[in-house]
């Protein structure tokens, strides 16, 4: 029926429901706000029964299609959810989604929530079917140029703001972690009044909870972010993160990236070499852009400064390893 970010939820709500929703991603904190927000407008709505279905371990499909044929015990309506943990029902789990779909419940609104869904699970039917009879709603964690608007679209929610240097000062020490960036703004809301918020009052009372890892890491050397890649690599030294693991994540996208390069030199379509190379879809256009900005002799470059690195945190040669994986990653980042 149709596809909604989650941005664009409850201006939906307001309209009314749709008999089924599935929400999926990998951001906890967006597709929990998703599920509450279509729990609440149900109950509001006067869906005051509701059924859990998480398909684990011996799950029994019949259970859930029992309950879908059966009326309400006292004929009130309800809410219907299934939790599919791992994003695969199975070959039984699939089919009994397309037969639930095809006989869905009277006065119940059905959510059905699953982990990020690769491109092969997205094409097959039980998924599908779901998408086709509801709505699909697909979380995924905001990109880090985009978190000074989404936290000041937060505050302003609570009837505060803040200027664009406390917003990005608040981005920096929330980064990876859109929770831990939940939590903070609400504090934010319970410490200070309405109105706006004063940089070093902000400054004193948020936590640095930056989440930083090696995937950040590699995000920030494909945008080209020299200033973030440094801060990021720094975080994880002092978090004592082995080097071997940070070495690994800058060396697994710079050799994605030269296969991508060849593949464009001999003449591939870059659709096919994403599908090829397994690049999912929200990063295509991180990584497009890092093709377009650098050439294949840097890349192929890369890859042997990565070998040596590697040589390096054996003990086989000396040097600076962190400095060395910063020369790494700005090589890549820069233009070139």
């Amino acid at each position: 029926m149709a596809r909604l970010n989650a941005d664009q939820l409850a201006a939906h709500l307001q309209r009314g429901l749709a008999p089924l929703y599935l929400i999926y991603g990998d951001e906890p904190l967006l597709a929990m706000e998703a599920a509450d927000a279509i729990r609440a407008k149900a109950r509001q709505e006067g869906h005051a029964e509701r059924e859990v279905f998480t398909v684990e371990s011996g799950f029994s499909w019949q259970n859930l299609l029992a309950s879908g044929n059966s009326l309400s015990l006292f004929a009130t309506r309800r809410i219907i959810e299934i939790r599919i943990p791992t994003g695969k029902p199975g070959t039984e789990g699939g089919q009994a989604l397309q037969d639930y779909c095809a006989r869905l419940p009277d006065e119940t609104i059905t959510v059905v929530t699953c982990p990020k869904l690769d491109k092969q699970a997205q094409a097959t039917k039980w998924f599908k079917v779901l998408e086709q009879t509801g709505t699909a709603i697909p979380v995924y964690p905001v990109e880090r140029p985009r978190l000074p608007q989404w936290i000041g679209v937060r505050l302003a929610a609570q009837k505060q703001r803040a200027d664009a240097t406390t917003l990005q000062f608040l981005a920096d020490r929330v980064e990876g972690n859109l929770l831990a960036a939940h939590q903070e703004i609400q504090k934010l809301g319970l410490l200070f009044p309405e109105g706006p918020l004063n940089f070093d009052q902000v400054r004193e009372a948020v936590l640095d909870v930056s989440r930083y890892d090696v995937f950040n890491l590699s995000d920030a050397m494909l945008a080209g972010d020299v200033v973030r890649l440094a801060r990021i690599l720094e975080g994880l030294k002092g978090e004592g993160v082995a080097p071997t693991l940070a070495l690994w994540a800058l060396t697994q996208e710079i050799r994605t990236l030269a296969k991508l390069k060849l593949g464009q030199r001999r003449g591939a379509a870059l659709p096919q070499l994403f599908r090829e190379a397994r690049v999912w879809e929200s990063r295509q256009g991180l990584v497009q852009r890092a093709l377009g900005r650098l050439s294949e002799t840097r890349l192929v470059a890369g890859l042997k400064q990565a070998a040596a690195l590697d040589r390096m945190i054996k003990g086989l040669s000396r040097g600076d390893v962190w400095d060395e994986l910063l020369q790494l990653g700005l090589g890549i980042a820069r233009t070139g």
